[in-house]
């Protein structure tokens, strides 16, 4: 398979950017769902999702998620007071704060995790496995190039 390589003007069709955005609204119906189903909303959803792994520092959070550090700060408040997520002391900055999902958090994400897998089979029923890791590559460079 040949690769195109990316150019600084190339824009993407109006059928990619149809088929895009339709993805997305089949996406975001399934997270709105799953979310629902766990009495998350959608901003706790992607929380969970950023934490799983990571234990990163509340200003990268609000970083990542494009807030103010003090909305970023509620919002662990309100996910903290649920019992899924807990801050510590960074070792390396004293005055710096990480986030961690609490065990609790953590199954709930593997729970959610298994939904949305389920939410999303349909979307991908079709392809076979060759297709999947192509889709899964392609995402990736996607996401890598976003700003």
């Amino acid at each position: 398979m040949v690769s195109e390589e990316p150019t600084a003007r190339a824009l993407p069709s109006s059928d990619l950017v149809d088929d895009l955005v339709q993805l997305t609204f089949v996406v975001m119906a399934a997270l709105t769902r799953v979310g629902a189903a766990h009495d998350l909303s959608l901003t706790v959803l992607r929380l969970l999702g950023v934490l799983r792994g990571r234990q990163p520092k509340m200003a990268e959070l609000a970083t990542h998620f494009g807030l103010e550090k003090s909305t970023v700060s509620g919002l662990v408040d309100r996910v903290e007071s649920r019992g899924l997520v807990e801050r510590s002391a960074d070792p390396d900055d004293g005055r710096a704060v990480r986030v961690a999902l609490t065990k609790r958090g953590r199954a709930l994400a593997r729970e959610v995790e298994t939904d949305l897998s389920a939410a999303l089979s349909p979307l991908t029923a079709n392809l076979g496995r060759v297709d999947q890791r192509q889709l899964h590559r392609l995402a990736a460079r996607m996401l890598e190039g976003r700003s």
